[in-house]
């Protein structure tokens, strides 16, 4: 084998050893308890928590309003 695919197989291998530490550093790990986890316990808390942020305001009238007219 020659000197230059040694030192490209070598610089190969680093960058891979390299990239594969940086994934297992970079995972994000689940929060187990405390300020960080903001999630509802059980589906009935997230569902209203869901109905609650998208849910619009009943009282709006949103029928018969004005034409979208496009700007050019």
């Amino acid at each position: 084998m020659s000197p230059r695919l040694i030192i490209a197989v070598a610089l190969a291998g680093i960058v891979v050893v390299g990239a594969g530490v940086s994934w297992m550093l970079m995972q994000p790990r689940p929060a187990a308890s405390g300020a960080g986890s903001m999630h509802p316990a059980s589906d009935a808390a997230r569902r209203e928590h869901q109905e609650k942020f998208f849910s619009g305001d009943p009282e709006r009238n949103i029928r018969g309003g004005q034409e979208m007219k496009p700007r050019w």
